[in-house]
């Protein structure tokens, strides 16, 4: 059933098994999951940090931006999710997707390099530390994306 509204719900762990309709959402290990608001009943995790997703939170009402793309989904839905209301966008072409996708993967190495300068200018320990950590993201990255590795 294609979702609405979704509901918010505060846990500290996401559970195994989601309900249609909800948004788990983990302030401590800073990530959201719900099942996919088309019906097709995929479950969609949405990292929260400054390159991925960022929550509003008013009371027990959530915003979630940006929006949603489940493009590795046979369903590829597209949504926000904007004050417990599911606003659904406009599809997305083969090449619009992998341009999105492209400047999602920049953004994320640019936060995690910016991160870790300010971290490693405080503490040269942790700079070798997060320089290994950024190799295994871009690794990571460009395996999501196509460019092999990991």
């Amino acid at each position: 059933m294609i979702a609405a509204r979704i509901r918010p719900s505060f846990v500290e762990f996401i559970p195994d098994d989601l309900e249609e309709g909800v948004l788990y959402i983990s302030d401590r290990y800073k990530t959201c999951s719900h099942k996919c608001c088309c019906g097709c009943g995929e479950e969609v995790v949405t990292p929260l940090s400054p390159a991925e997703w960022g929550l509003t939170r008013e009371g027990e009402v959530v915003s979630l931006w940006p929006s949603i793309g489940n493009w590795d989904y046979a369903c590829r839905s597209h949504y926000i999710i904007e004050r417990n209301q599911v606003r659904w966008a406009a599809p997305m072409s083969a090449r619009q997707i992998a341009s999105v996708q492209r400047r999602d993967a920049a953004d994320l190495r640019r936060t995690v390099s910016l991160s870790n300068a300010a971290k490693g200018a405080a503490d040269p320990v942790m700079e070798t530390s997060m320089a290994q950590s950024v190799n295994w993201w871009q690794r990571l990255i460009r395996w999501m994306f196509g460019g092999g590795d990991i």
